[in-house]
């Protein structure tokens, strides 16, 4: 019998590996540049009492934290990258949790700053937006601005500074529980051929055409969670519980609130996008049991929700053919974009496949004066993993571009339109890939690949993003955060999005407690509302000129020097309004009636 056993990170060919020594050649050199940077943490106390003399001591405070910042993003990248790679190395351990200590350091020496210039009165603040002086970072005093009511004491702010490294613990426990500590065992997948089962590696499983392999797949892989339960409900009641203290302590009216206010995106946007989920769910349920007919299954339970329809057509890429594929359909952005990507994805942008202790699923990181590397974990059996490596490539080739045309302190782009332009790369591989398809059921095969995008996207979630808002109104709410009452939420959210006739197994009501994002709460909307957003600005492009290129190219040049729904308005889609999500679920819609008809249904 032949068992699939996950390569120790050694193993791993230096050339399948992204190349971090581009920031730091050896680790001694971190640690040089390390010591460097702890030494600068003192320097912020010059400043202390001095924010209001003028328009030059600013000038001066700002080039000094940029400084700091600067490196300090540098050291941090490469530590979280270093960890990345095997979570269970004691030296990454090590370096990454000195490096936030540190950072704590570093954020309660500039914890007045804040508070400082937002208690000058308001004259004096006007006469710094207004100066030539200080007019590179007038948008960055603008936004600082808004955060008056939410600011507090100097000795308040220090206070809350001093708990950074300690808010990082549910997260940080989380991490530890479910990509070290936890063993899944192992699965045949067929007689002879057996796999470690990961998190990594579960999707393999549920992609396979044996239900029988899905289905112990999934239970297993819950049965482990299932002994864990306690622990990460604690676990994940203390994240939510932060939030709320957070919010309440700086005077916004919930969690919620709290996390859309630095993005400058109303509530109404994130009620929206759930109401007009909410109200093509039949749309979603009609798609459920059309893939249940098409599979000839007697019900359909979550574990069928994967595997392709057509499991008979196989998509295998190799690493190279997976960038032929990218590359390829990529061609509308232009040759400056398509010839960056590749050089970056056939070089070393990209730490490529799986090994022990390393970090699951994928994921774009950088800063700004290092590459914008890539964590893959590629499996070339699995097609959803080409989708991931494009989805990737479009944050990356987002940070290149911002970093190229905005200075630093506008350089950081928000996630709210970051996951405008991973989606959007999605759209245009999904495009290339049904154009190319050589009959009915190969095209019916990328039909049923889009379709299950926008239901893993945008209404998968959205009832993530439900479930958020439930579970933070609860805790704000003084109600008890159990284990019982977080399943029981998250069982009426999945009777509702999955419909009266799927089969709902009970081990799915662990899944509340098991996705990573919900340790960073009121994240995951933006999924939603970025790939509404990349359908229409992906057929504006196709469809359009090179206006529309341009347009694009400038949202992608553009970071973070305007809000985020200025942004994308100038891009061409206004996400203020419920119309970009009401017409990708009627796409949903169309592709459905679409799909019955080439599988004569």
């Amino acid at each position: 019998m032949t068992v699939e056993k996950i390569p120790l990170r050694h193993e791993i060919a230096p050339t399948d590996t992204w190349e971090l020594e581009r920031m730091f050649p050896t680790a001694q050199d971190w640690e040089t540049s390390f010591t460097t940077w702890e030494q600068q943490a003192n320097g912020y106390e010059r400043f202390r009492g001095t924010l209001g003399q003028g328009p030059a001591t600013i000038l001066e405070l700002l080039k000094f934290d940029e400084e700091c910042e600067r490196l300090g993003d540098r050291l941090g990248t490469y530590a979280f990258l270093r960890e990345a790679e095997d979570i269970t190395n004691t030296d990454s351990q090590g370096r990454k949790g000195r490096f936030y200590g540190v950072a704590a350091r570093f954020a309660e020496a500039a914890s007045f700053i804040t508070p400082e210039l937002l208690s000058l009165p308001d004259e004096t603040l006007q006469s710094y937006l207004s100066s030539a002086e200080l007019s590179t970072y007038k948008l960055w005093l603008t936004r600082l601005t808004r955060y008056k009511p939410h600011t507090l004491t100097e000795a308040e702010e220090r206070l809350l500074a001093m708990l950074v490294e300690v808010m990082q613990t549910p997260s940080n426990t989380f991490d530890q529980l479910t990509d070290a500590d936890m063993q899944f065992g192992e699965i045949e997948m067929e007689p002879g051929y057996t796999i470690e089962l990961t998190q990594g590696s579960l999707m393999v499983c549920l992609e396979s055409p044996n239900r029988a392999v899905r289905e112990q797949a999934f239970r297993q892989f819950y049965k482990e969670f299932e002994s864990h339960a306690n622990t990460l409900a604690a676990t994940y009641s203390g994240s939510v519980r932060q939030d709320v203290y957070n919010a309440r302590v700086r005077n916004y009216p919930s969690a919620r609130a709290a996390a859309m206010f630095p993005d400058n995106v109303s509530e109404t946007v994130y009620d929206n996008l759930i109401l007009a989920v909410r109200q093509n769910l039949p749309a979603v349920h009609r798609y459920y049991e059309l893939r249940r007919k098409a599979m000839q299954l007697p019900d359909i339970h979550f574990y069928d929700v994967y595997v392709p329809i057509l499991s008979d057509i196989e998509k295998h890429h190799t690493w190279d053919q997976a960038v032929d594929a990218v590359i390829a359909s990529l061609h509308p952005l232009g040759q400056e974009y398509c010839t960056v990507l590749e050089q970056g994805l056939r070089g070393r942008w990209c730490d490529r496949y799986e090994n022990k202790g390393k970090h699951s699923g994928a994921f774009s990181s950088g800063c700004f004066d290092s590459d914008p590397y890539i964590l893959m974990n590629f499996k070339e059996s699995i097609l959803d993993h080409v989708y991931t490596l494009t989805h990737e490539a479009g944050h990356s080739m987002h940070s290149w571009y911002s970093r190229k045309n905005q200075p630093f302190q506008y350089a950081n782009y928000t996630i709210f339109v970051a996951e405008v332009a991973s989606t959007f790369n999605e759209q245009l591989l999904g495009k290339h890939l049904y154009q190319h398809a050589s009959d009915d059921r190969e095209r019916a095969y990328y039909i049923n690949r889009e379709l299950d995008d926008i239901r893993k996207t945008i209404i998968r979630q959205t009832m993530f993003a439900e479930f958020e808002h439930r579970i933070h109104a609860m805790a704000e709410a003084n109600d008890a955060l159990t284990l019982a009452s977080i399943r029981a939420t998250y069982q009426e959210l999945l009777e509702a999005y999955f419909g009266p006739n799927f089969m709902l197994d009970p081990e799915l009501s662990l899944e509340g407690l098991r996705i990573p994002h919900f340790y960073r709460a009121f994240y995951v909307y933006k999924y939603s509302t970025g790939l509404a957003a990349a359908i229409a600005l992906a057929d504006r492009v196709i469809n359009g000129g090179q206006q529309e290129l341009n347009d694009y190219l400038n949202f992608l040049k553009s970071g973070a020097s305007k809000d985020p729904l200025e942004l994308l308005r100038d891009a061409g889609v206004d996400m203020s309004t419920p119309e970009p999500v009401n017409k990708a679920l009627q796409r949903f819609s169309t592709l459905t009636d679409e799909l019955e008809r080439l599988l004569n249904l």
